[in-house]
């Protein structure tokens, strides 16, 4: 007998904690893509979980209306992993920043994706650290003059695309905060995946670093400086979808069709590919040589680490039986120590077995 859901609004994950960020930050219009896709997916409302570390971007569980955690500093990945691994019927998110994510959480989130934890990492990228006023952060571009680099900064960015392709993330995508849309296409393909799931966002700043994306996404120049992938067509872009993305060998070039190439001379987009290399040189992408790439980059279907401890443990279960604490406190060799320092080595006996 099937049960009827009740049907959700966006409302319904409005929590009643006033939103304290900046007026016109990004973070708000990622805020209310979420909310506006989370009453879509026909999950009941009580099976949500929103894990954060610290940042701007980790105030997100205040403002949903579903359980959640803030915890620590870049541990937001292991305290998802923990409630994912016990809690399998849980929908986790986790909402983080790129200084959470890249600078002190950089190993939780490699090793969360590596393991193909069954959990949903939403990027806020503003190549900022935003909540402590201003310093460069992980993703900030070479160069970068902030209060903690007054003379720009000689550090190499991330790419978190690249980094999570590396770790071997089987779903991995990016959109922009203000092209909601298209957002809230990704957070339900986001959705669907079974494994780890890493979205960067671009998210802009506007007090500590303001338009650092519009040379990219703003809606003059968006059609010339990025690149839609979409699964199965070419890449195709500009105003006039007049250029595109050729693979020659093992290197990528942007192509012109006024100079006789066309459409069937572009990379065709496979996000299934089960071999990353294409997907890592295509986000690696940006300007001033190629249009910056968004959507999904890969999409490959692996067994879950939170599936694998369940079926680890049902076997386990059918095997051995219902397992007690107690038998497992008490099990091999106990050490006594009395309260004149001498010690007595042995096998102690189960509590449970009425010793």
């Amino acid at each position: 007998m099937s049960i009827e859901l009740p049907v959700l609004t966006k409302k319904d994950f409005q929590s009643d904690q006033e939103v304290r960020w900046c007026p016109g930050c990004g973070d708000y219009a990622i805020l209310s893509c979420v909310q506006t896709v989370f009453p879509q997916l026909g999950i009941p409302k009580e099976k949500f979980a929103v894990v954060s570390g610290i940042g701007c971007s980790s105030r997100f569980p205040y403002y949903m209306d579903t359980y959640g955690f803030h915890s620590i500093h870049g541990r937001a990945p292991a305290i998802a992993t923990g409630l994912k691994v016990t809690r399998p019927d849980l929908e986790v998110w986790i909402a983080t920043g790129d200084g959470d994510a890249m600078s002190i959480g950089g190993n939780h989130l490699i090793h969360t994706l590596r393991r193909n934890v069954g959990v949903k990492i939403l990027m806020f990228n503003n190549r900022i650290y935003g909540l402590t006023k201003g310093q460069y952060s992980p993703t900030s571009e070479v160069g970068k003059v902030t209060k903690s680099t007054p003379v720009g900064s000689v550090d190499y960015p991330f790419n978190p695309l690249s980094l999570a392709l590396g770790a071997g993330a089987t779903f991995v995508a990016r959109g922009v905060d203000i092209m909601q849309p298209h957002l809230r296409d990704l957070l339900k393909r986001t959705h669907e995946h079974q494994g780890a799931a890493f979205v960067e966002i671009f998210q802009n700043c506007n007090i500590f670093n303001d338009k650092t994306f519009d040379s990219v996404v703003a809606k003059p120049v968006r059609d010339d400086m990025t690149v839609d992938l979409v699964h199965g067509q070419p890449l195709v872009f500009g105003k006039e979808k007049d250029k595109g993305i050729r693979l020659q060998g093992t290197k990528l070039e942007v192509i012109r069709f006024a100079d006789g190439h066309g459409p069937d001379d572009c990379l065709v987009w496979d996000e299934t590919d089960p071999n990353p290399a294409v997907s890592f040189m295509v986000s690696q992408m940006g300007p001033p040589n190629f249009p910056t790439p968004i959507g999904v980059f890969r999409a490959v279907d692996m067994p879950s680490y939170d599936q694998g401890v369940v079926h680890q443990l049902a076997h386990a279960i059918e095997k051995k039986g219902d397992g007690k604490l107690e038998d497992l406190i008490y099990s091999g060799e106990l050490w006594s120590v009395s309260e004149a320092g001498q010690v007595t080595r042995g096998r102690a006996e189960s509590t449970t077995s009425g010793s």
